[in-house]
């Protein structure tokens, strides 16, 4: 499973998301390679999962709704912990 950071410019923001995406996923007991890219570039096919803060997530016309994990939270990994786990058990 691929999952990927998203935010407007690819650099900073989901760097810091992929981190505590990584973070969040080890304390759920989730194992998925994680990274991060910007919302200019990003296709459906990049990723099974794609995370982003709510700022962006009206711009991600081009990707799945079902595939979107929207967080209000960028730097709180409980909110990616509660986020995915709910993606994860539906």
């Amino acid at each position: 499973m691929k999952i990927l950071a998203v935010c407007g410019h690819g650099i900073g923001s989901s760097f810091m998301m992929e981190m505590n995406i990584k973070k969040a996923l080890k304390n759920i007991g989730v194992d998925a390679e994680v990274d991060h890219t910007d919302l200019a570039s990003v296709t459906p096919h990049d990723a099974d999962v794609f995370i982003m803060g709510q700022d962006i997530a009206s711009s991600a016309t081009s990707l799945p709704s079902d595939k979107v994990v929207v967080v209000k939270n960028l730097v709180s990994v409980a909110e990616f912990e509660e986020k995915l786990s709910a993606y994860f058990n539906k």
